[in-house]
């Protein structure tokens, strides 16, 4: 295949007159073309006035001598695998999130019929829970946003964008697109699924799965792990429902156990794999109007017809602290995101076509181990739950989250009116002020913060803007420790994923599923 030259679209058009007006700009017939496809799709929005798409176009072509002055499309290719397993146990998966779903995808497909553990319901049962959660305000403490089939990744935005640079980057998208994903996330220069299309995506790609010799097991926690001379033995479920145990002689277990999963923390504590606490960030939601994002990244003049704009931003402190946005949402909703009674836990979600009134995203803060007392790896956790207490209570202990404006906020006073921004969180919202439950730091760290944001996003710090609270699980607060072959201190464990800390998001998760998986193929025995 060969790469045509960039070409900038200015008014709105099909992509076969994209393509037609491409060849045409370089003197191509398009009789000499077997095939096209777009490489890469992205907005230009630097000069407001000129607001442009980017187009990379790719094509086959009958005589490639012909066109020996185009670039060739290099496309990444997976390395070269050497499976040595020779077992007869299966591996066991604990977790269904990405991390979990893609190990378990490598693992059916080279016939070692795996076993995952989930202690959430499958996708479709889950989202019955989530919706009574919302309506009603009934927690489901084992089937909810955080737990259940796709992991917390399910109910969000769906993004797809990562900082790493991996060979299975590519693969983890044409797999998402084998399923059911929208196969415009191949080339777009921020591709994301939305929620709607991951709930049919996950039961494919589950199905997919058993057909080549996996066993789901939902509704069943992992509450035990049995070893022998530093190696994994065993491990022991238990339904949800009937508390009945079951166990599963293995010698590999992948723990994809998800960034909310506090008692498996403990538990892989009280067994002897390595914890370490880590950083992570706590915060708020901040939501806008949609129309005002893109207002401000967009500008007034284009005619295009572009997707909701979305945003990224970073601010460092004169104190050390830093303040960035995190899980942006356009055209979104902020979602009831607890998984502890009595709890509220926020976090933001957007369906494909990111067609709601609302922009939100996460404005966090950055949180060390220095910041909170004892020696416990696990403290982190206690410092994220005492907050999502405290959320709680303030939201008036019916999960009812608290929220306030920019503008009280920034003045350090109580919200007793809502402006033109109206909340999109479920089950509903009580006025307050957030300073009174956010550590000082926090608070005064997002205060520089957002009037930072606003002279680099024109409105981020609009008065009726509204800020839930509060945003605490957008990262693991401990990591697992393994090694070069990704193993834990106990043989046969395989940390994998956001829970374990080595990952942030469902693309980074799900490459870590591959890359646990293809270490346990890659090793004839443990």
């Amino acid at each position: 295949m060969l790469k045509l030259p960039i070409i900038k679209i200015k008014q709105n058009m099909p992509l076969e007159s994209i393509v037609k007006k491409a060849l045409q700009k370089n003197n191509i017939q398009a009789k000499d073309v077997l095939s096209w496809e777009i490489l890469k799709k992205s907005v230009d929005a630097r000069k407001k006035n000129d607001v442009c798409l980017i187009y990379s176009i790719g094509i086959r072509v009958k005589n490639k001598n012909n066109y020996s002055h185009l670039e060739k499309v290099v496309k990444p290719t997976l390395p070269s695998l050497s499976y040595k397993r020779n077992s007869s146990l299966s591996p066991v998966i604990v977790g269904a999130g990405p991390a979990g779903l893609f190990a378990a995808l490598w693992l059916a497909e080279a016939g070692t019929k795996p076993i995952i553990l989930e202690q959430g319901k499958t996708v479709q049962e889950r989202q019955k829970d989530v919706d009574n959660f919302l309506a009603m305000g009934t927690l489901n403490p084992f089937s909810n946003i955080q737990f259940g089939e796709g992991g917390a990744g399910t109910f969000s935005d769906g993004k797809l964008t990562t900082g790493i640079h991996s060979p299975f980057c590519h693969a983890v998208l044409e797999t998402f697109v084998k399923f059911g994903a929208p196969s415009s996330i191949l080339y777009e220069s921020k591709p994301h699924i939305g929620t709607d299309n991951l709930v049919v995506l996950l039961k494919n790609m589950r199905e997919y799965i058993q057909n080549k010799g996996g066993t789901f097991y939902f509704e069943t926690k992992a509450v035990d792990f049995e070893t022998k001379k530093g190696k994994i033995t065993s491990v022991i479920g238990e339904n949800v429902r009937d508390q009945k145990k079951l166990m599963w002689e293995t010698d590999c277990i992948i723990l994809a156990i998800g960034h909310s999963s506090r008692d498996t923390f403990q538990k892989a504590m009280d067994i002897g794999l390595s914890l370490v606490p880590k950083n992570f960030s706590v915060g708020v939601r901040i939501e806008h109007l949609q129309e005002k994002i893109n207002e401000a990244q967009w500008g007034t003049k284009t005619s295009l017809k572009l997707p909701a704009a979305d945003y990224k931003l970073a601010y460092h402190s004169p104190s050390g602290r830093s303040c960035y946005t995190f899980c942006m949402c356009p055209g979104g909703t902020v979602m009831a995101s607890s998984s502890d009674l009595g709890t509220i836990v926020t976090n933001g979600m957007s369906k494909y076509a990111r067609d709601g009134i609302n922009a939100n995203s996460a404005v966090l803060v950055n949180v060390t181990p220095d910041d909170f007392p004892g020696n416990s790896p696990l403290r982190g956790c206690i410092f994220q739950r005492q907050l999502e207490e405290k959320a709680f209570a303030l939201g008036g202990s019916n999960y009812f989250a608290p929220v306030q404006r920019v503008e009280d906020f920034l003045l350090n006073r109580p919200t007793t009116h809502l402006g033109n921004v109206k909340p999109t969180y479920l089950p509903g919202v009580n006025l307050c002020n957030l300073t009174t439950i956010l550590p000082e730091f926090v608070s005064s760290t997002l205060r520089e913060g957002i009037l930072y944001f606003d002279r680099k996003l024109n409105g981020f710090a609009d008065p009726d803007a509204l800020l839930t609270g509060v945003e605490t699980r957008s990262s693991s607060p401990v990591r697992i420790l393994r090694n070069e072959q990704l193993m834990a201190n106990i043989k046969g464990i395989y940390p994998c994923g956001e829970g374990a800390g080595y990952a942030g998001g469902i693309m980074s998760a799900a490459v870590d599923g591959i890359k646990c998986a293809t270490a346990i193929l890659s090793t004839s025995s443990i």
